[in-house]
């Protein structure tokens, strides 16, 4: 069922106080003399979150295996300076460039966007390209430099906005058009001392046409601010660098637009997209069991590029492997078909001492985890079965 977000629900968010909306210009933030908000908005407590400055990854021993959806206050926070503010009311997503028939271009509120377009849900898989980097150091002796994620920044949501195909062709996208620039309304990002402007990312028109999304709420509520409020770009599957927040300009183009971040970064002699795959337990490290007795395990896989098809798992280390039981209204619903499948293993009996927990997936094109990720010099596409430690006694 469709879920239309209305503009009173909107207007009401808690963490858009009257004095930042009245304040904030058009797609502008809140005037740095009057901000007064730290770089991420929610509560990160450390309870649920690894609190790492401008982000903050989701604990996963804090999942709660009933719940298939990721809560917005729970997903993680990716930024490159600090959450904006942004004035709904004012805001307009402004589509331009030489791949429109008009290439001066159109501009769109959002009741403009909820009027004229249809609109749909979407369930996917949300996931930073950096998502397992500590592992590159702790696993595989290979340190990269950026935030030292475990796996705690993904989370699976069920967006609501329109399909930005159906926004492209009321724009009159040309045939002819390849490549298109989302930019986001965040802060200009400093990187040594050079200003590199707002952060941005070029995307190929054929995946705007496919699944691309104008997400305006996530889960049946509004954006929060940390997650892109008023309107985001969610490009289902693909690294979360691509989906730019707090989206306030797409630019078409017949020609391949670049920017730093599918150049300079979330580049392996290419610019990436489809997120790999992985697995994480519902556990905290060096978690106690209790030996001799029977415990049931719970943990989550993914993947960018189709469902999950299978999930193996390992209580001796790597020796020996059995299948999970996978939850199939998760790994066969088509409504999940872009989202995580959750699993179950009953490990019998366990005898006391230190173990290496291990979960292996596969999706549905044969995709299945390594044991070593490969390396690069950013530490992105962390994919080796991570050896999860606990302890039995």
């Amino acid at each position: 069922m469709s879920l239309s977000v209305d503009r009173r629900s909107l207007l009401a968010l808690p963490a858009v106080g009257a004095a930042g909306l009245a304040a904030a210009r058009l797609g502008a933030l809140v005037p740095p003399a009057q901000a007064a908000s730290p770089a991420i908005l929610k509560p990160t407590p450390p309870a649920t979150f690894i609190d790492f400055g401008t982000n903050a990854e989701m604990r996963f021993s804090a999942v709660d295996p009933r719940r298939y959806l990721t809560p917005q206050p729970r997903l993680f926070v990716r930024n490159h300076t600090r959450t904006p503010q942004i004035d709904p009311a004012t805001y307009r997503l402004r589509l331009h460039g030489d791949g429109l028939r008009r290439p001066e271009g159109v501009s769109l509120g959002l009741d403009e966007l909820r009027r004229r377009f249809r609109v749909v849900e979407l369930t996917s898989v949300h996931e930073c390209t950096g998502n397992g980097r500590s592992f590159f150091a702790t696993q595989q002796g290979t340190p990269a430099p950026g935030t030292q994620w475990t796996l705690g920044a993904v989370g699976t949501v069920r967006w609501q906005g329109v399909r930005l195909r159906d926004v492209l062709r009321w724009a009159g996208v040309r045939p002819d058009a390849v490549s298109i620039q989302a930019v986001g309304l965040d802060d200009d990002y400093i990187d040594k001392g050079e200003n590199l402007g707002r952060v941005r990312r070029a995307f190929p028109v054929a995946k705007a046409l496919d699944d691309a999304l104008l997400a305006w709420g996530a889960n049946g509520r509004p954006l929060l601010p940390d997650h892109g409020f008023p309107l985001r770009l969610v490009l289902p599957g693909w690294v979360g660098i691509a989906s730019i927040k707090w989206l306030g300009e797409l630019e078409v183009a017949r020609r391949e637009l670049t920017s730093p971040w599918n150049t300079r970064w979330y580049n392996i002699g290419g610019p990436l997209t489809v997120n790999p795959v992985r697995s994480a337990w519902e556990l905290p490290w060096e978690a106690a069991l209790p030996a001799g007795r029977s415990v049931v395990l719970t943990g989550r896989s993914w993947s960018g590029a189709a469902p999950i098809a299978r999930v193996e798992i390992s209580t001796d280390g790597g020796t020996t492997w059995r299948a999970a039981r996978l939850r199939r209204d998760d790994a066969r619903s088509a409504d999940h078909g872009n989202g995580w499948t959750r699993w179950s293993h009953v490990w019998r009996s366990p005898r006391a001492g230190r173990h290496e927990l291990l979960a292996r997936a596969t999706d549905r094109l044969g995709r299945t985890q390594p044991d070593v990720a490969a390396a690069n010099p950013n530490g992105y596409f962390f994919d080796a079965v991570v050896r999860h430690p606990v302890v039995v006694g």
